[in-house]
């Protein structure tokens, strides 16, 4: 296995991956991305649900987390071969060391980077969340803000801070990251 950095960028093919906590923003600014750069927007877990014809939920009840992580990296090593997209993964998709390889090596990784504290105030009342269906859902996002952010951080060619923030606003500013960051590349 190659390491991350040596294995030749897909860069040219336009693809936007985001990754970043649930509640971080990503299908949001994601789609609003994908309409300002002209791309086709992509969200895993809706790609997850389409191929499966069932909710993630029903995934996590039936196969538990694992089953679902699989499920996950085939779809991922899916999507990274296509071209020009804008994808919004899962937030536990760097979890697997293979979709994080895929991720790298197939197109530009930006973070959405929030707190603990404002994901927390984004995700407490959705039921589409099945690892927050515990007893104490704060402790359990915050352990696995701790346990993902080095991850995404490892995975990212731009941290984008996601803060107080419209997603308007942070698209624009999105928009000014990757231009400069192509510039660099180029």
């Amino acid at each position: 296995m190659h390491h991350i950095n040596t294995v030749p960028p897909k860069r040219l093919s336009g693809n936007i991956f985001l990754v970043g906590m649930m509640g971080a923003g990503k299908t949001t600014v994601g789609k609003l991305l994908a309409q300002a750069l002209g791309k086709i927007f992509i969200d895993s877990d809706e790609e997850i649900q389409q191929r499966t014809g069932v909710t993630i939920p029903h995934i996590f009840d039936v196969e538990g987390e694992a089953g679902f992580r699989q499920r996950e990296a085939s779809v991922i090593h899916d999507l990274v071969l296509l071209d020009n997209i804008v994808l919004a993964t899962g937030g536990g998709t760097v979890l697997n060391e293979q979709s994080r390889i895929a991720l790298c090596c197939n197109g530009i990784v930006v973070y959405l980077k929030s707190t603990a504290h404002d994901l927390w105030q984004r995700t407490r009342y959705d039921r589409n969340r099945p690892l927050l269906q515990t007893a104490d859902p704060y402790t359990k996002l915050k352990s696995m803000y701790e346990q993902r952010d080095p991850l995404y951080a490892q995975v990212a060619n731009l941290v984008m801070p996601t803060g107080k923030q419209s997603a308007q606003n942070l698209v624009l500013h999105l928009q000014q990251e990757l231009n400069r960051f192509s510039e660099i590349k180029s």
